[in-house]
Parts: structure tokens; C-alpha cells; sequence
């Protein structure tokens, strides 16, 4: 069990950091191809931080582990409303102040009740995954629209440029690190699924369990990271941003994998149990992040604390069902 531990610590470790150079490189080179700022902090970042999920889920599709490759898509969703979120807004509680957010909240709602409703006959197939993709061509027409259409001043729109990476990054280097990223992404990814299939297998428990809760936790890190770091400079927007551009991204580009890549029937308990999870974090976070009858989106403490003691709950679920 040690070797596969070591693996999957080792693996989500380099995926972090690969994911971290990744961004860096293909952020600097878009910009020195003339995207602008706001594009590129709505597009090619967000993408870049649910590229651990998308190596992850690919490589666990391609060697016959679907479990793990949806496992790894909808917990990586539930982690980062009721963890990741609920960790940040307990340090450091939340305002939504940008209408670019507002507009992202039915999005992600909506792509969560797609992602739903494709499921629902128990099949994820390869028209399900092309749906999908589909619906991430429309996402980054919209993102993209919003981006060079909306008002320059708004909050996340600011936010969103200040924590660009670096604009030093030579055209060489730029090139390097995207490349380079992208090679250790695949790397790291296929250490971690080793890793992560051998202890579903010692541990006796299905794949899905473990895409579900060690890597859907370990891939939601970066998302942690950018999420605390925005929150404790006051960007509480981008906080609330990043988990929002994520997963949307998880269900329009990691989820496709397993579909388009090994197709099946998916366990009943994904709908009844990890859908319905997904969905109600989801629902939750637009209540609380919307603003009704006057009242400014936000998540405070008390708020923060009910995203952390249902995914305490759903934690437990999932440990009771593997037992």
C-alpha cells in the first residue's frame, strides 16, 4: 500500500506544479499572440486549472477505469463548493460584487442539469460526451463574448488581470513551459491513476470511491490555492470565480473523457447519490452567491459552514458505501 500511497502523493505533487507552469506558459503566450487579458483570465486559465482533471480522467478512461475518470469529474465539483469554498469563505467570508459572476452562476447551473439529464438513462455514451463538447464550444463563444463586451471596470474583470501570471515570459520560454507543462500533466496523471487503481484494488473498493474522494480532492488543490490567495487579498469575486470557471470545465471537458473514450453503463449510485450531491452543492451555491430581494451575493461564516458539514456528510456517504 506504501508504494501506491507514494505514488498518488507523488503524482498529485508534480500535477499541481505541471499544471502551475501549464498555465503560466500558454496565459504568456496567448498574450503575446494579442488576446486580451480578460480573455485569456476567463479562457485559457480557467481551462488550465481543470487540466489535472482532464489528463487524469483521460488516461483513467483509456485504461479501463470510467469509474475513476467520472469519479474524478464530479468530485472534483463537489469538493470545490463544499470544501474548497467553504474552507475560503470561513477564513475570509465573501461578496459578490461582479455581474460577470451573476451571469456565470445559471451557466454552471445549467451545465450541471445538462450533465444530468444526459446521465439519466444510465448510459454514458459517445453522443453524451459529443453533447458535451458541444456545450463547451458555446461555453468559450460566451466566456469570450462576455469578456470583449462587458464592463472593463468590473470587479472580476479587474481581478482577473491583476492575478494574470508574470508578462515577462520571453515567446521561447513561453513556448517551452506550455509544452513542457503539458508533457508532465500527462506524466503526473498517469503516476496518479497507477497509483490510485492500485489502491481501489488492495482497499477492495470500486475506482469510482477513490476518483470521488483522494483524487478529486488532490486535483481541487490548485483551485484551493487560487481560491484562499484571492479571498486574503480581498478578490472575493475571482474566489468565488475560480471554483465557478472550473466546474464548468469539469463537466464540458473532463467528463467527455470516459464518454468518447470508454463508454458504458455508470453505476447507479452515481445519479442517486453523487449527481444529486453535485447538483444540491450546486443549487446551494446559487442561492447563496445570486443576492435575492435586494441582498448582496455572499457566502459568510455561518454559510461556510454549511458547505463544510455537507460535505462532511457526503464524505461519510461515501465512506459507509464502501465499506
Amino acid at each position: 500500500m506504501a508504494v501506491f500511497l507514494t505514488a498518488i502523493i507523488a503524482g498529485l505533487i508534480l500535477l499541481v506544479w505541471s499544471a502551475d507552469r501549464f498555465i503560466s506558459g500558454s496565459a504568456a503566450l496567448a498574450r503575446l499572440l494579442g488576446v486580451s487579458p480578460l480573455v485569456i483570465g476567463l479562457t485559457v486559465v480557467a481551462f488550465g486549472t481543470s487540466a489535472p482533471e482532464m489528463f487524469v480522467s483521460a488516461l483513467s478512461a483509456l485504461q479501463g477505469q470510467p469509474g475513476l475518470a467520472i469519479g474524478n469529474a464530479l468530485g472534483s465539483n463537489i469538493t470545490n463548493i463544499g470544501l474548497i469554498l467553504g474552507i475560503t469563505a470561513m477564513v475570509q467570508p465573501l461578496t459578490v460584487g461582479s455581474s460577470i459572476l451573476r451571469r456565470e452562476l445559471p451557466m454552471a447551473a445549467g451545465l450541471v442539469l445538462l450533465s444530468v439529464l444526459l446521465c439519466l438513462d444510465g448510459d454514458l455514451d459517445v453522443f453524451d460526451g459529443v453533447v458535451l463538447l458541444i456545450a463547451l464550444t458555446g461555453l468559450l463563444i460566451w466566456l469570450y463574448r462576455m469578456a470583449t463586451s462587458g464592463d472593463p471596470a468590473d470587479p472580476l474583470a479587474s481581478e482577473i488581470v491583476n492575478e494574470l501570471p508574470a508578462q515577462d515570459m520571453s515567446l521561447r520560454n513561453a513556448v517551452f513551459w506550455t509544452v513542457v507543462g503539458l508533457i508532465l500533466l500527462a506524466s503526473s496523471a498517469q503516476i496518479l491513476v497507477w497509483g490510485a487503481v492500485g489502491m481501489a484494488e488492495m482497499l477492495g473498493v470500486p475506482d469510482l470511491i477513490i476518483g470521488l474522494t483522494i483524487v478529486a480532492l488532490g486535483t481541487s488543490l490548485p483551485e484551493l490555492a487560487a481560491s484562499l490567495a484571492g479571498a486574503l487579498k480581498g478578490e472575493h469575486d475571482l474566489a468565488i470565480g475560480n471554483i465557478l470557471g472550473s466546474n464548468m470545465f469539469n463537466l464540458t471537458v473532463v467528463l467527455p473523457m470516459p464518454a468518447l473514450l470508454s463508454p458504458g453503463l455508470v453505476p447507479p449510485e452515481l445519479l442517486s447519490r453523487d449527481m444529486l450531491a453535485m447538483a444540491l452543492f450546486t443549487g446551494v451555491l446559487f442561492l447563496m452567491a445570486a443576492g435575492w430581494a435586494g441582498r448582496a451575493g455572499r457566502i459568510n461564516r455561518v454559510e461556510a459552514g454549511v458547505l463544510l458539514l455537507g460535505f462532511g456528510a457526503y464524505e461519510l456517504i461515501l465512506l459507509n458505501s464502501s465499506l
